[in-house]
């Protein structure tokens, strides 16, 4: 005894030392890829938070995990979209001032497209969206295309939406992990370049 305080059984001690565990576990157990089933799809484009959990669904889109996601990139069988946004340069940086973009490591063949996945677009990257992915699949609106960006990110879930309601297209998967699932599983990423 220490003090009115009954020192804890090891029963005790074996249960929260489980309980500890289960919740480092939870924390670094690899991402399934599907979003979070608590998550209600939004009726129209999600316009602010864009790193927040994500629905499990796309309506009118099909939703895949990691393997899914290596099964396809393994056999070449679909367009790979990373549509991670970029920063861009200030105007108002005082002369001198150096500015570098961040990195962007993605999925090995895949096509950045930045910026194309915020709720609302301006009509210059609309149409840049529009044009690339016409250009990209040949004009083809049943095209395998996979959109992704990062876990919990918005971006991929609306520019799968766009292309699925605005632009035609019928063969939209989204991968929800993103690269960060891609990289936990170990799996190797290339250094991005924006598509021109």
């Amino acid at each position: 005894m220490h003090g009115n305080r009954p020192e804890p059984s090891l029963s005790r001690l074996a249960w929260l030392g489980m309980a500890g565990l289960a919740a480092v576990l939870y924390v670094f157990s690899p991402t399934t890829g599907r979003g979070a089933t608590g998550v209600a799809e939004p009726e129209g484009y999600r316009m602010e938070e864009y790193r927040a959990p994500t629905p499990a669904t796309l309506k009118g889109a099909r939703v895949i995990d990691t393997a899914e996601a290596e099964r396809l990139w393994r056999a070449k069988a679909a367009l790979f979209l990373d549509v991670m946004p970029r920063d861009v340069k200030p105007a108002n940086l005082p002369p001198g001032t150096l500015w570098r973009d961040k990195r962007r490591d993605h999925l090995p063949g895949s096509v950045w497209l930045p910026n194309v996945g915020y709720g609302a677009l301006s009509a210059e990257t609309d149409g840049y969206f529009r044009s690339r992915l016409d250009s990209l699949t040949q004009g083809r609106r049943d095209a395998a295309v996979i959109v992704y960006c990062q876990t919990d990110c918005w971006m991929s879930w609306n520019a799968a939406r766009r292309a699925l309601e605005e632009y035609g297209y019928t063969n939209i998967a989204w991968y929800p992990a993103g690269s960060d699932g891609w990289a936990k599983a170990g799996l190797p990423l290339e250094q991005a370049e924006p598509y021109p």
